[in-house]
């Protein structure tokens, strides 16, 4: 049977933020953000989203993606502030593949933060990881997360049809991707 690869535990840091995994002292934020309208829009989470929602996130949903291998989960910090979340989901190992998705608590958005932690989590998944292929799939509507995943210089491949699940139902999700040859 083959070794099962994970993903390991550590502080990534670049410009004005840093990744890091989550604490329990995190949950109050991660409820907030997970409560908020725009955050609830684009993303299938519990409504409402609860203080025991935030901790199965942290202390179970993100440890057992990590333990599993196919996944790991950051905060986001900007001068000791937790200001989101960035993770590496769907990691195929063996062929080089995996996604990464985002959300930020809605005073920090704007900012230039995800863009910051898009592009230090991708060069990270392809350079020290040994990944060949990063793919970020945003709901077609969704165009803050579109101009994010632009800016650190992800190509537009195309649209899955009716591939996301959101409240509303089912969406477009556009396919972007980041290779190692575009570094």
């Amino acid at each position: 049977m083959a070794e099962i690869k994970q993903f390991p535990s550590q502080v990534l840091a670049q410009g004005t933020i840093s990744l890091r995994p989550f604490r329990d002292s995190d949950a109050s934020s991660v409820v907030i953000a997970g409560s908020d309208t725009e955050t609830q829009k684009w993303l299938p989470l519990p409504m409402p989203y609860t203080l025991d929602d935030a901790k199965r996130f942290i202390n179970e949903i993100a440890m057992e993606t990590q333990v599993a291998g196919i996944g790991v989960v950051f905060a986001i910090e900007h001068k000791n502030v937790f200001v989101g979340c960035i993770d590496v989901k769907r990691a195929e190992w063996l062929n080089g593949n995996c996604e990464i998705g985002y959300w930020m608590m809605p005073e920090h958005r704007g900012r230039g933060f995800m863009t910051q932690a898009l592009d230090l989590l991708s060069r990270w998944v392809l350079l020290e990881q040994g990944f060949s292929r990063v793919e970020v799939r945003v709901a077609a509507e969704n165009h803050s997360s579109q101009r994010v995943a632009e800016k650190v210089g992800f190509i537009r491949e195309g649209i899955a049809r009716r591939a996301g699940r959101v409240h509303g139902g089912r969406v477009d999700l556009i396919i972007n991707s980041r290779v190692f040859d575009d570094l």
